[in-house]
């Protein structure tokens, strides 16, 4: 790797890394530059373990033989700063000492993703980034075979989103729908079954549904607020509700994912 010494907040070098914090900020400036940024040495790793590519590295002193690790076969540069130049670029403390600027991916097509799963977690409208990264986390260590974002869905490769999902982001197939209907047929074409998650006077619950599950079945998820919109419940083969108590009508969207995934898994 090609290690550099900065000790100039301002130096242009950094400019990936700035106003870390500025959530509309990063999403207009990583979309038009095809960029994402990992946080840490281990979630960098597993990001290159996946095949992505780093641009740059920009990382302190004392972790810069875990990033030497990391980057044995990237010939990328890495900004070595102090302690001091890493927070006033980023906005914050970075605690965790490494932060990446990461090549996008090209997405895959709904088809190659879902072509072999057994078990698939589709989030519908999700707006919030820690949900997207902690649902992503929950499939992960679960058994799901894949994820599918609506198209309005937030980042799973937004900083938050990465940092939440401990990595795993890198780690279970996933893609975007272009279009829900049509990827909604796509997947029924699949023959996997829809599972829309919701409350509905018809639905069924969820250890009924796990006893009879089908063999391929895509679990919709919405956001915890406003859930699944009429539209997306209408698009599904079944409804499934999770029975509450204590007068609570819903799970947050992570834990409502964990629970339906330790259900329906095969462990």
């Amino acid at each position: 790797m090609d290690l550099q010494l900065v000790t100039d907040p301002d130096d242009p070098r950094l400019d990936d890394y700035r106003g870390l914090t500025d959530m509309a900020l990063r999403l207009r400036s990583e979309s038009a530059d095809g960029l994402y940024i990992a946080e840490s040495a281990k979630v960098i790793e597993r990001a290159v373990h996946a095949g992505h590519r780093p641009r740059s590295v920009m990382v302190q002193r004392r972790w810069v033989d875990g990033i030497r690790d990391v980057l044995r076969e990237h010939d990328v540069p890495v900004y070595q700063v102090p302690d001091e130049v890493a927070e006033a670029v980023a906005g914050f403390a970075v605690h965790r000492g490494a932060l990446a600027a990461m090549h996008r991916p090209a997405l895959p097509a709904v088809s190659s993703v879902i072509r072999d799963a057994r078990l698939v977690v589709v989030l519908a409208d999700i707006g919030d980034h820690t949900n997207v990264g902690a649902a992503f986390r929950a499939a992960a260590g679960l058994g799901a075979d894949a994820v599918l974002l609506s198209p309005r869905c937030a980042d799973p490769l937004y900083r938050r989103s990465v940092r939440v999902s401990m990595g795993t982001v890198f780690q279970v197939p996933w893609t975007r729908m272009p279009d829900w209907n049509e990827a909604v047929e796509e997947v029924r074409t699949a023959g996997i079954e829809l599972a829309a998650l919701a409350l509905s006077d018809d639905a069924v619950s969820l250890r009924a549904y796990a006893a009879n599950r089908p063999e391929r079945v895509a679990l919709i998820m919405g956001a915890e607020g406003d859930g699944l919109t009429p539209e997306q419940i209408a698009s599904a083969d079944r409804v499934v509700t999770i029975p509450m108590r204590g007068g609570v009508d819903s799970l947050n969207v992570a834990s409502a994912a964990a629970v339906a995934l330790y259900a329906l898994s095969d462990g």
